[in-house]
């Protein structure tokens, strides 16, 4: 069965958190979600909109997502950031992976970035893999550096 890729709409969110939920779960993190339905709706849709994102569709269900946004390097100016691609654990291994990562690098020429960016856990070799695929540079130089909202707000 085919899969279409549309531009996100607001009343994908429900099951674009369904998806984030799903991720957290194969990356073993399953109480790190903290983000809701509603704070999506204002960061993706509303005055502080800042992401945007597709989804797959196969039989009117989405089963994937792409979500991205753009960041500023003081090097190489404007970036995009791909923050995840989801494909629901059924429908891995059909390719949807790859449209969905395609539809991004379209905007990413569209947009004439510098850079396009994103993460991928050591342990994801599936990941790698596909990403070697790219011949993406695995840059293994950087240090990921993280403060949570609690540390935030102790600060």
């Amino acid at each position: 069965m085919s899969a279409t890729i549309r531009i996100g709409v607001q009343n994908d969110l429900p099951r674009v958190l369904e998806l984030v939920k799903e991720l957290a779960v194969f990356e073993n993190a399953p109480n790190e979600v903290e983000v809701s339905v509603n704070e999506m709706v204002n960061w993706g849709f509303g005055q502080d909109k800042i992401f945007d994102f597709f989804v797959l569709e196969k039989a009117n269900v989405i089963v994937g997502i792409a979500l991205y946004y753009y960041k500023y390097s003081t090097w190489k100016g404007k970036c995009l950031f791909l923050e995840d691609i989801i494909v629901t654990e059924s429908e891995r291994k059909n390719g949807y992976g790859k449209l969905l990562f395609n539809e991004v690098v379209k905007v990413a020429k569209a947009q004439k970035v510098r850079r396009m960016e994103w993460q991928v856990l050591d342990w994801n070799t599936a990941a790698i893999e596909f990403y070697k695929k790219y011949q993406a540079n695995l840059d293994g130089e950087w240090i990921n550096c993280k403060l949570t909202f609690d540390q935030i707000q102790s600060m």
